[in-house]
């Protein structure tokens, strides 16, 4: 019997599945600050932790109803913090521990990808309405490099900042992208400039914890052992590389999380390099779910490259780089997987 395949998948998901889902990536499910260690080299690392340790406390008091006066006195309060530093400092670390101390119910965590996402499913107008009820929106990995994204983004952080939100962010920086191409503080600045003069910014110091360079070659198999390795694997899907891509069109990207509902090991055949940037882009999508959630891949096809030199050299590097460094990561799991299915 074949392994399911993600093309037979259409799921449907409502606002409130959507909502429920802005929380910390698997990765960062049991962190908080008590298990954050700063470097002792870089004081400035304890000095963030404080910091945001005090946002936590401020914004886990009780809550005050009142007239507009109030509603304007709690937006002019509400703390706004931007963390800048390089890779592997531990800034989502940081930003999912001050998640976890708001805690749950008053906090919407996710990517500046995700949320945009949220705002093409839900709408400019009901996001607004549905993040506002939180205490905190944290946006992970900041991006710039589409301006219209960049544009809405701003908006959604000046009407949530009104309405009293406090807001907490990181930007997407890769190994190597300290100086030429870096994602510094003022950038984001100048972008949310209607804002800038609210926003505090955290510089974190530091060498990559890590120390790691990216990845940008998976690990691959013949289509013989994928197909093998996903049959002895009860949540397993084997997908042809052309068919899922074109299915991914048909998907919105907000739901993509739900195509891997129960899905614990991914199967493609044929995969080669994408030349179109839109399919480019919805695979960056589907690659960051797959890590979120943990779900290797096992790959047969042309390890050469997912996206082509022009891609990788363009406006949108930042995400294909930290796609091929995921994509890489799930790919070594997915072969590991594959010699031993037994762990």
């Amino acid at each position: 019997m074949s392994a399911p395949s993600l093309t037979a998948r259409h799921p449907k998901v409502p606002a409130g599945r959507l909502l429920a889902e802005l929380v910390p990536p698997r990765h960062f499910a049991r962190e908080s600050f008590d298990t954050y260690e700063p470097d002792p080299a870089h004081p400035s690392q304890r000095q963030v932790q404080e910091r945001l340790r005090e946002i936590a406390d401020a914004l886990t008091g009780p809550v005050r109803s009142g007239g507009a006066w109030w509603r304007r006195r709690a937006a002019a309060s509400a703390p706004a913090v931007y963390l800048d530093g390089g890779f592997g400092v531990g800034k989502t670390h940081l930003l999912a521990s001050l998640a976890h101390a708001v805690g749950r119910e008053r906090t919407a965590y996710g990517t500046f990808v995700e949320l945009t996402n949220l705002v093409g499913a839900l709408g400019f107008a009901a996001t607004v309405d549905a993040l506002g009820e939180r205490r905190l929106v944290c946006i992970d990995e900041f991006e710039l490099d589409d301006p219209g994204d960049t544009v809405m983004m701003s908006r959604l952080l000046r009407e949530l900042a009104d309405r009293g939100v406090a807001i907490a962010a990181t930007s997407n920086t890769l190994p190597g992208s300290l100086g030429e191409g870096r994602f510094a503080a003022e950038d984001f600045l100048r972008e949310i400039q209607a804002l800038a003069a609210r926003f505090e910014v955290l510089r974190i110091d530091g060498e990559d914890h890590r120390h790691r360079a990216v990845t940008t070659s998976a690990a691959v198999l013949d289509p013989a052992a994928v197909r093998a390795a996903v049959a002895g694997h009860p949540a397993a899907t084997l997908d042809d590389f052309d068919a899922l891509l074109a299915h991914l069109s048909s998907v919105h990207p907000s739901r993509y999380g739900a195509l891997l509902d129960g899905v614990d090991l991914v199967g493609l055949t044929g995969v080669h390099q994408v030349d179109r940037q839109d399919v480019a882009l919805r695979l960056v999508v589907l690659v960051d779910r797959l890590y979120d959630r943990d779900v290797p891949a096992v790959i047969a096809g042309d390890g050469s490259g997912l996206f082509t030199a022009q891609m990788l050299e363009g406006g949108y590097r930042k995400k294909y780089y930290r796609a091929l460094s995921r994509w890489g990561a799930l790919a070594a799991a997915g072969t590991a997987y594959s010699e031993s299915p037994s762990l």
